[in-house]
């Protein structure tokens, strides 16, 4: 049993049987034993590859296109970028080395934002980021944005899918849907019905067909987070890359047993429970919910689309221009992977909304 098992364990002693998402936000980011304050970092060292393990086409694809961006807004508007989960600054990096070759004037004026909570993330990326550390301010979290009249760029990279989800089970007996949640058998962690629950998937002709056991996750973290974000543009773009689904999507009757997986040593697992800290955790965003999350803040949605049509579409764009470079073998090898749909081009959506 490992420190964090045991904290978790006496929190269930304490208060009883946990929602599946009070678990999985202390095994992610408890403060001193959780996943993501281990110094770690993604690609073949790590536990999972992310796009930014690639290579730094990713960042500069990236860069371009928040340069086209900010270049649009109106006139003597100090252009602002804010990047949410940063994990170890590769990404921030990267974007910023993009503005500082080929876009030194916009560079020059471009404040970036790291929205992070964590002061020991926050050291390890201020390292990482070394040349650029005191080109960029650091903020626990985007609802501090509300106090800036943001214009700018808002956005994340598989952040959203390692948010805290509640699981919900279907009982086709019963009718009735419950939540699973997390209790102690022994020193081990063990799933428990929850039957007190409101949640309801408002389609009542699919619950009927649903099959008995049925899994869906709720993350209202995410939708929490969205609604955050999109409050605090005055104009600009929000826009994250994820895994995802829409709602139809999600209740397709090939994922039986949800979305949540657990990645350890580049292993996937369904053993959500246990290694608590030592495996991440993610379930796919529900792309139609926190789109419409920022509908209903006013947003337009300008783009949603796998990311291989979006790499593809910035990278026409950016053909067009002289804000890019030569291209040579190694950029190639980089795009195929992040475009090809059996690599990392349709494992990915993209959100981008507007007002």
């Amino acid at each position: 049993m490992n420190v964090l098992t045991k904290i978790i364990g006496d929190e269930i002693a304490t208060h009883g049987v946990l929602t599946f998402a009070r678990f999985m936000d202390m095994a992610l980011y408890h403060p001193e034993h959780g996943y993501y304050e281990r110094e770690m970092s993604p690609g073949k060292r790590g536990d999972f590859y992310t796009s930014v393990s690639v290579g730094s086409l990713f960042g500069e694809l990236l860069g371009f296109q928040f340069a086209e961006w900010v270049a649009e807004l109106p006139p003597g508007t100090p252009p602002q970028i804010v990047e949410t989960g940063a994990h170890d600054g590769r990404l921030a990096r990267d974007i910023l080395t993009y503005f500082k070759t080929y876009r030194p004037r916009l560079f020059g004026h471009v404040r970036y934002f790291i929205a992070e909570p964590s002061a020991r993330r926050r050291e390890r990326q201020k390292k990482v980021l070394g040349e650029f550390a005191d080109d960029i301010t650091w903020i626990t979290g985007v609802q501090e944005l509300k106090r800036r009249h943001f214009n700018g760029v808002i956005f994340s990279n598989e952040l959203l899918d390692a948010m805290p989800v509640h699981r919900f089970g279907w009982d086709a007996e019963k009718k009735k849907w419950f939540e699973w949640g997390v209790a102690m058998d022994g020193d081990k962690f063990a799933w428990r019905k929850i039957w007190d629950t409101t949640f309801k998937t408002h389609h009542p002709d699919l619950d009927a067909v649903l099959p008995d056991g049925y899994v869906v996750e709720v993350s209202s973290a995410a939708k929490k987070w969205w609604h955050e974000a999109a409050d605090a543009i005055e104009h600009g773009w929000l826009m994250t890359l994820d895994y995802g689904l829409s709602m139809e999507e999600a209740f397709s009757p090939a994922r039986k047993n949800g979305t949540l997986r657990a990645y350890r040593q580049h292993h996937v697992s369904d053993d959500l429970l246990e290694h608590a800290g030592e495996q991440d955790i993610t379930a796919h965003v529900n792309f139609s919910v926190i789109r419409k999350v920022g509908e209903d803040a006013g947003l337009l949605t300008e783009f949603f689309n796998t990311q291989s049509r979006f790499l593809t579409q910035v990278l026409a764009q950016a053909a067009k221009g002289q804000f890019f470079g030569s291209w040579d073998a190694a950029r190639t090898r980089q795009f195929q992977t992040l475009t090809h749909p059996d690599h990392l081009g349709n494992r990915f959506r993209v959100l981008i909304q507007s007002r």
